[in-house]
């Protein structure tokens, strides 16, 4: 894995000085998540035993976890990372991200899901795999823009963190 950029944009390895920013940028923030397989945390306490577990993770060539950092000023607006390896279509590399409310709907997560896009399959990866909850817009607008064609729908629980929580998730994929 190596840092990325974009006309706009600088994906970068986060680090534990980024705790607080990732903390009160999105991750505290329960509209965010809203959608996420993880919930909201509560204190920065929660970000810091993340990170902890994230950052080791570097070591590993499958890890891909990139920092969205905005280029004119330095903030950190969020992160795009390979979740899993969706084993449905040949262990290709399956795309999360999520990113601060007030940087939605300016095309920065399309600009940097772009990048990921283009560096997975200058890495080798022929298909890339990447899902959405079915009432979230604006993460499937990200998705079509771009070029995900949409494979299937399924009514489950949004993940074991929350069970309770049934929803139709969108499953889609992109080949090179």
């Amino acid at each position: 894995m190596r840092e990325l950029e974009t006309e706009r944009l600088r994906l970068r390895f986060i680090n534990e000085n980024d705790a607080e920013n990732i903390f009160y940028g999105w991750a505290n923030d329960p509209e965010v998540t809203k959608y996420l397989t993880w919930n909201y945390h509560t204190d920065v306490s929660q970000t810091n035993i993340i990170l902890a577990l994230w950052l080791p993770e570097y070591e590993n060539d499958n890890c891909y976890r990139y920092g969205i950092e905005r280029k004119s000023d330095g903030v950190l607006m969020g992160m795009i990372d390979v979740v899993g390896f969706h084993s449905e279509m040949n262990n290709a590399p399956e795309i999360g991200y999520a990113s601060g409310r007030k940087y939605w709907g300016n095309g920065y997560m399309t600009e940097a899901c772009k990048a990921v896009i283009e560096e997975l399959f200058n890495d080798g990866y022929e298909t890339i795999a990447i899902s959405a909850v079915a009432d979230n817009i604006g993460s499937n607008e990200v998705i079509k823009k771009c070029g995900f064609r949409f494979v299937s729908s399924k009514v489950k629980a949004l993940s074991e963190i929350k069970p309770n929580e049934i929803c139709t998730i969108n499953y889609y994929r992109l080949d090179k």
